[in-house]
């Protein structure tokens, strides 16, 4: 995130870092020693805006990734819920809803991509003639 030639510097970019790890914008000032009202002036900065956005988009990213990896143990502990016959009937239904609608959201994701690649090579073609 290091920017040479302009005024981001390392303050601003601990700034960044502070504003996703800490509770809010005061405790994020005070952690990186600026005041809370320099905070809100950078975080205006469109430079800073940015580089925020990319911050915040890499960590959303790295918590889906997480989520992902857990994904196999999610669909095993449901599937295990599913076929438990001691599982108490109303769990067991909502377990089976939960499997369909992700089963059917799959489908239409699997849809949408087919759709938007063949758009994507019509249009390619066309560019081309």
């Amino acid at each position: 995130m290091t920017r040479t030639g302009t005024k981001f510097g390392r303050k601003m970019e601990d700034a960044v870092a502070a504003l996703l790890t800490q509770r809010n914008i005061d405790e994020a000032a005070k952690s990186v020693g600026i005041s809370t009202r320099t905070m809100l002036r950078w975080m205006k900065e469109p430079e800073f805006k940015e580089a925020f956005r990319i911050a915040k988009r890499a960590s959303y990213d790295q918590a889906v990734s997480r989520l992902q990896h857990a994904m196999p143990l999610a669909v095993q502990t449901m599937l295990k819920v599913l076929l438990d016959p001691a599982t108490p009937p109303s769990v067991r239904v909502r377990a089976a809803e939960v499997v369909a609608n992700h089963s059917h959201k799959a489908i239409e994701i699997e849809d949408v991509e087919a759709r938007v690649t063949a758009l994507e090579e019509a249009a390619g073609e066309q560019g081309k003639r």
